[in-house]
């Protein structure tokens, strides 16, 4: 893990927000490539962060947490589902609300700075993105200098709403703000976030995501979902009510076995790096006209009638994946029931990735064979422990694995952690549980009732 990653784990209480799950699923990677940060939505997602922005403007681990918050919030809304086709005032729009939700989620002046800190209050319309100086939750909501003045009354209506227990819609403050804030002034603020809509590596804000990132998109709303909500969730910005306009729209999920079967491949045709390939000649039968050493076309000549076409073989390039067999524990403790089949299924769906050998584990490691498996062979003690996993890989001195559980695998220490770290690991998990020694990770859907 990056140093700037760990400093955006450390930003989050301990325990309450599940971001050491979420950053085994997306990569924090340091670059310059965006203004502020961006998460790329694709199979295998990354958190690009600028780390000359975070030094300046992000420098405390208060700060640290706000610009996360803003941009998860950006994956998990997907704001051109509300505005198809975003323009600078609908970005605008936007970020006003998130960045206002955020401030009644974390209302302390040492969280708030972030935004007051980073745009002018005497700026208009940079000021509609911060809390006014002084703001807090419960009291007056005072206006900023940019709207002491000239401003018409009904902007200074929808700011005071802004950030008041009343609230305001999307749909309010967007036509209020389209009648006063010109195009070209909009355009012109420094918005936080991702708001590419278009190009060959769409941002957050393009949508789609549950067809282009369903495994980030997942993980984030079940993540989101346990975050602390405002004390009066009001309409327009509150968390609930902005996840219920999301659930109104049907989401295709992918299965437990395909979300194993991801995994696997992960592992099986990765480096630490990504994927390794290779280029492999497949020898092909075709027909030729130049001699060979094929029997007949020797026989036929031999009697007088040599064949127009002979018999011979071409090499023809093909890719392949040149990683090593994955080793697949699956854990069988009492409490992995109807997951079973799915676990199960999964491994046998990619039997060219995996190794011959499956490793059913508990309290002890029970080898079975793939013709087992797929029968339901099952050898269990009932509970379930890390250690017997590590012990098993280092004696068979297993390179690649893949460790399916339904239980909280925690933190191995002394050999047995530097084992499993010395390995390419894939960990998939049911709901609710983390592990923090996976080089790839996948949250697997509670089995239907």
């Amino acid at each position: 893990m990056t140093p700037l990653a760990e400093r955006i784990l450390d930003a989050f209480p301990s325990g309450t927000y599940g971001l050491s799950a979420l950053l085994r699923l997306v990569d924090v990677v340091e670059t310059d490539r965006v203004e502020t940060a961006a998460v790329e939505c694709r199979a295998q997602p990354r958190l690009l962060v600028n780390r000359a922005f975070v030094d300046v403007w992000a420098a405390t681990p208060e700060k640290l947490l706000m610009l996360v918050m803003h941009e998860l919030h950006h994956v998990l809304l997907g704001h051109t589902r509300l505005f198809p086709c975003a323009t600078a005032v609908d970005n605008l729009v936007f970020d006003a609300v998130i960045n206002a939700l955020l401030c009644r989620m974390f209302p302390a002046p040492e969280h708030t700075a972030f935004f007051t800190d980073y745009y002018d209050d005497r700026s208009f319309p940079g000021c509609l993105l911060r809390p006014p100086a002084g703001w807090t939750a419960e009291g007056a909501v005072p206006l900023p200098p940019a709207l002491a003045g000239s401003a018409p009354p009904e902007l200074r209506e929808v700011y005071r709403a802004l950030y008041s227990p009343k609230g305001v819609g999307y749909d309010e403050l967007y036509e209020v703000l389209r009648r006063s804030v010109p195009a070209g002034l909009a355009f012109a603020v420094a918005l936080l976030g991702d708001h590419r809509g278009t190009g060959d590596e769409p941002g957050s804000a393009a949508g789609d995501l549950e067809r282009r990132s369903p495994l980030l998109i997942e993980a984030v709303r079940r993540i989101v979902e346990r975050w602390p909500q405002p004390p009066d969730p009001v309409r327009g910005r509150s968390l609930a009510d902005l996840l219920r306009n999301e659930e109104a729209r049907p989401v295709r999920r992918p299965s437990n076995r395909s979300l194993l079967a991801a995994l696997l491949r992960r592992v099986g045709g990765s480096t630490r790096r990504g994927t390794s390939w290779r280029i492999r000649d497949d020898a092909i039968a075709v027909m030729t006209p130049f001699p060979t050493l094929d029997r007949r076309s020797t026989v036929l000549a031999a009697l007088g009638a040599p064949p127009l076409l002979h018999a011979g073989r071409c090499a023809v390039p093909r890719r392949q994946r040149s990683g090593e067999r994955v080793h697949v524990y699956v854990d069988v403790s009492g409490s992995i029931g109807d997951l079973r089949g799915a676990l199960y299924g999964a491994v046998l769906d990619c039997q060219d990735l995996v190794h011959p050998t499956i490793h059913l584990f508990s309290t002890l490691v029970a080898d079975v064979s793939l013709r087992e498996l797929r029968v339901g062979v099952c050898r269990t003690t009932g509970g379930t422990d890390i250690g017997c996993v590590a012990e098993h890989a280092r004696g068979h001195r297993v390179t690649r694995a893949v460790l399916v559980t339904d239980g909280y695998v925690g933190r191995p220490d002394g050999a047995h952690r530097e084992t499993l770290a010395g390995i390419v690991l894939g960990v998939a998990l049911t709901p609710d549980n983390a592990t923090e020694v996976a080089d790839h990770w996948a949250e697997l859907s509670p089995p239907e009732e």
